[in-house]
């Protein structure tokens, strides 16, 4: 089984498949369309991957992050997700971002996914909240979901408002002080965030 690679881009297709070289063997992986944007030709690159091994075929899916890959393995362990689908949503939603629409049962957002509709949807959120690992993912969204630090979760949601990324917020709220005063929390995250894009 192969569980990583190791080496150049030598191609990368219109689609979602990309081929690396590894040791003078050249290596299809599929990825999605973001982690396709991320490699370019010629570069050096370190993917993890899940190798997908059916009766008639196998499949390595890339991935840049270990927590994508993490999170498209719980996705294909859950009834009814293939890898064409848990590929769709990843492609859709970041794994922090997945963790939010679980976490907060968005059913709407989950629907954006291309070929899930609402009754999948209602199910797909039913199945991963016992599924996924919500500390290993993101911490902060499992720490407000148990009930915990309210005050990071009102301060990621006006972060969110102010059209920062899910990733940009994760990190920065794993670094500020903490402590119940929101609006403190808020202008270290923002200074966090700020020093981060400049």
């Amino acid at each position: 089984m192969i569980g990583s690679l190791r080496g150049v881009v030598l191609e990368r297709g219109v689609d979602t498949e990309v081929l690396i070289e590894v040791g003078g063997v050249g290596y299809l992986i599929t990825v999605t369309p973001r982690t396709l944007a991320e490699l370019e030709p010629s570069a050096n690159v370190f993917v993890y991957v899940h190798h997908h091994i059916r009766e008639d075929t196998q499949t390595l899916f890339g991935f840049l992050r270990r927590e994508d890959r993490a999170t498209f393995q719980v996705l294909i362990a859950t009834h009814g997700v293939g890898p064409a689908l848990a590929m769709a949503i990843l492609a859709t939603h970041t794994p922090a971002a997945l963790v939010d629409i679980v976490t907060s049962a968005d059913n709407a957002s989950l629907c954006l996914v291309p070929g899930v509709g609402k009754k999948t949807a209602e199910r797909l959120l039913i199945e991963l909240k016992n599924r996924l690992n919500l500390p290993m993912l993101d911490p902060i969204a499992a720490g407000v979901a148990a009930g915990g630090n309210a005050v990071l979760g009102d301060v990621r949601e006006a972060l969110y408002g102010l059209g920062y990324a899910p990733e940009e917020v994760r990190d920065a709220l794993r670094d500020v002080s903490g402590g119940d005063d929101a609006s403190r929390v808020l202008r270290e995250a923002l200074q966090l965030l700020g020093a981060r894009r400049a």
